[in-house]
């Protein structure tokens, strides 16, 4: 079924879900996990000429924070046996992990999609609807524990197979 899956994480709630998810189904699938992280400007601001020291110290703790979340993951998939890798990359966060799962080959991504408001969206954009979009791959898009609370329905992943070009 399932070889290589790719994995997108953050520091979000959401994330820690992404990751059991996609750690399951690696299990029982005996496929290889790559746990990736984007380093994004939207998640620490943008540099400008006042700030540009104060934003260069939050990119480095940004960047040490990403590396050691992805660093406690393998090791936890590790323990669990599953064969796991990880790499951190700075970048827009939809195409890298479309780009990443293209070269990686892999046939399934795991994401997270959070519930925005209809403005929000459309100025930031979904990373999961680009992603279910544009991937080379299947797509499965594990919905915010937030967001199943207010819609008042358990947590439920949602899958959209896509045809490989």
């Amino acid at each position: 079924m399932f070889q290589r899956i790719l994995v997108a994480l953050d520091n979000s709630e959401t994330s820690q879900h992404v990751f059991e998810e996609a750690l399951s189904i690696a299990k029982v699938t005996h496929a290889r996990l790559m746990l990736l992280h984007v380093l994004s400007d939207l998640e620490i601001g943008y540099p400008n000429v006042k700030n540009r020291d104060e934003h260069l110290d939050k990119w480095e703790e940004y960047s040490k924070k990403g590396l050691e979340l992805l660093q406690t993951r393998q090791n936890i998939a590790t323990y669990t046996g599953v064969n796991t890798g990880f790499t951190q990359i700075p970048g827009s966060a939809p195409s890298t992990i479309c780009k990443l799962a293209k070269s990686w080959k892999a046939d399934l991504i795991v994401v997270g999609h959070q519930k925005m408001s209809p403005l929000k969206e459309l100025v930031r954009g979904s990373v999961s609807n680009y992603v279910m979009h544009y991937a080379p791959c299947s797509v499965l898009t594990i919905q915010s524990k937030h967001q199943s609370t207010v819609l008042n329905r358990s947590a439920q992943p949602s899958l959209l197979i896509s045809p490989s070009s």
